[in-house]
């Protein structure tokens, strides 16, 4: 019979060390599974917090967990494979964000134009063949350049031209002027999407300047000397 006694006091200690799945609490704790999160609106018992702060910390973690833990356990189910998943509802709780929404990127001068006309963006071809090489080359890039020198070992003079001018160098003159002038369309599309005001800079050449130019560089090369303009 002792032998009995001790068997059943054993299995109660035993038992005593996990508590019930089921809590109770005056007031309902709001459970975002979404989240997996739980809100205790139930009073802080600041004595006995006092009195074993890590007890009542742990006691209270416990509790909420297991009303979280029982939501969880209530969501359908269903069978992946040799696997048994829960489908997570929406969150309830909107969250704060760290940081602001996102905001859209302003559309440049050319993507505004674009949108209004319709005109949708070609995906160009990495290679295209050449009838002249014979091969297929890249569309662009340096081996593209390396291409077009190989192509072009020989360029007609014009009658009028100077015989003595170096037709390969104007050539590349006119490439390094096309890619400055596009590089600086595509700095003014930026700083016109940023409302950023550009500085005045003067002008390009008295062929291609306005007489508004011509004023506005001569009024700024007048207030760039050492004088401020007044010798």
């Amino acid at each position: 019979m002792d032998i009995v006694q001790e068997v059943l006091q054993k299995q109660k200690k035993d038992l005593e060390k996990y508590k019930p799945i089921t809590v109770e609490k005056h007031l309902e704790v709001t459970v975002d599974v979404g989240h997996l999160m739980a809100t205790d609106p139930n009073y802080f018992d600041d004595d006995l917090f006092k009195k074993d702060q890590e007890q009542y910390l742990m006691d209270l973690t416990r509790d909420n967990t297991q009303l979280l833990i029982n939501a969880v356990w209530e969501l359908p189910t269903e069978r992946e494979e040799e696997a048994v998943v829960a489908k997570m509802p929406a969150p309830k709780t909107a969250l704060p964000r760290a940081r602001k929404l996102p905001v859209p990127k302003p559309l440049t001068k050319w993507e505004e134009i674009a949108k209004a006309k319709g005109i949708k963006k070609r995906v160009r071809d990495k290679k295209v063949y050449d009838e002249v090489l014979d091969k297929w080359v890249p569309t662009y890039g340096y081996q593209r350049f390396k291409a077009e020198k190989e192509k072009d070992w020989v360029l007609e003079v014009p009658q009028n031209a100077d015989p003595n001018k170096d037709m390969f160098q104007e050539k590349r003159d006119l490439r390094i002027d096309r890619i400055a002038k596009n590089e600086i369309a595509r700095m003014r599309n930026i700083a016109r999407a940023k409302k950023i005001q550009t500085p005045r800079t003067g002008f390009l050449g008295p062929d291609a300047a306005s007489a508004r130019e011509l004023v506005t560089a001569a009024n700024v090369a007048k207030a760039s000397t050492a004088s401020v303009g007044k010798f």
